[in-house]
């Protein structure tokens, strides 16, 4: 099962039989059997008719809608799960401070702990590379974390280790794509620009996990409650972004997979990637979260992207039952 992506603007999806039919000018681009894919995401000025809409629902496909630069518009969903009980346990959660305290500090030391882990990483492979006063002003957040007694001082906390480790990472670029901070709205580099990109792909993808499980997606514990925002998704991709997303980036810089001109400036909207440069990423992608590794959290291997379900399980025990929340914790 994998991810269908769908780019080419001015196509139209639609549906013959128990396939998926790609077509644009009168000439077929792709099709795809059913059974083979188990969401879409369409970016831009791509049509979709009813036929197809009503096959995606009928087999459960979720469908995103995205601007060519990757910002969700809306999402097709089969009907949400019919879970009110974790609902409403979810939102009693949310007004338990000390429960929302102890899930936001899982999930920061396990962030704090996989930059660390990232880093520590690279070092034994390049030791030209001097990254131990990163590594030692990780610890000492990882340190910090525990007592902190509110939200607000722990993400005072990340928002130091956050500091501290995008600089560590900015040594870890061997070829002519370098990188100095992090940047958002807009991303000012190439690099701001593909982690960006990757961020939103697999928020997007937790997104549609937790909406599937039954979970109310706008309340978080970390990230509490913004109009619009979904803050749960947010919360649940922290521990894994980096060990994904920043891996990922580094990979297809330093293979020079991706270079300078797979990238387009658009002034004051910032840097993105070229449409053929999104085909490559969206290929890496899937293969990266496909792969399978050995996790703390369950015996044997699992894929990245069996990952996301399996914790999203995970956290619904935590809320449901009052069992402790294991994050996940790449391995040194």
């Amino acid at each position: 099962m994998a991810t269908l992506y769908l780019t080419e603007q001015g196509s139209k999806l639609g549906k013959k039989s128990r396939r998926l039919i790609v077509e644009k000018d009168n000439k077929t681009l792709l099709e795809v059997p059913e059974f083979k894919v188990d969401r879409v995401l369409i970016f831009g000025n791509v049509q979709i008719t009813t036929q197809a809409i009503a096959f995606l629902l009928g087999n459960g496909i979720e469908t995103s809608f995205l601007t060519m630069q990757g910002r969700l518009k809306g999402r097709l969903s089969p009907i949400e799960s019919k879970n009110v009980y974790l609902r409403l346990k979810q939102y009693e959660r949310y007004q338990d401070d000390d429960f929302r305290l102890k899930i936001a500090k899982s999930i920061i030391s396990a962030k704090i702990s996989n930059s660390r882990t990232i880093l520590m990483r690279y070092a034994r492979n390049h030791p030209e590379i001097d990254l131990e006063e990163s590594k030692k002003r990780l610890d000492d957040c990882m340190r910090n974390v525990e007592s902190k007694e509110s939200i607000k001082s722990l993400m005072g906390v990340e928002g130091i280790a956050a500091s501290v480790y995008f600089r560590a990472y900015g040594k870890m670029f061997r070829r002519e794509l370098q990188f100095e901070k992090r940047q958002r709205r807009p991303a000012r580099d190439p690099v701001n620009a593909l982690l960006s990109f990757g961020y939103i792909l697999i928020t997007n993808e937790m997104l549609s996990i937790a909406c599937a499980i039954g979970f109310e997606p706008y309340i978080g514990y970390l990230h509490g409650v913004d109009y619009g925002r979904p803050s749960l998704a947010l919360d649940m991709v922290e521990e894994i972004r980096h060990p994904i997303i920043d891996r990922l980036t580094l990979y297809l810089i330093n293979n020079q997979i991706l270079k300078e001109d797979d990238f387009e400036d658009k002034s004051e909207e910032g840097i993105f990637l070229n449409d053929e440069a999104k085909k490559v990423c969206f290929t890496q992608f899937e293969q990266y979260m496909n792969k399978e590794i050995e996790t703390n959290i369950s015996p044997g291997k699992k894929s990245y992207r069996s990952l996301f379900r399996l914790q999203s399980h995970k956290l619904m025990d935590t809320i449901l039952k009052d069992e402790p929340y294991e994050p996940y914790l790449l391995k040194d």
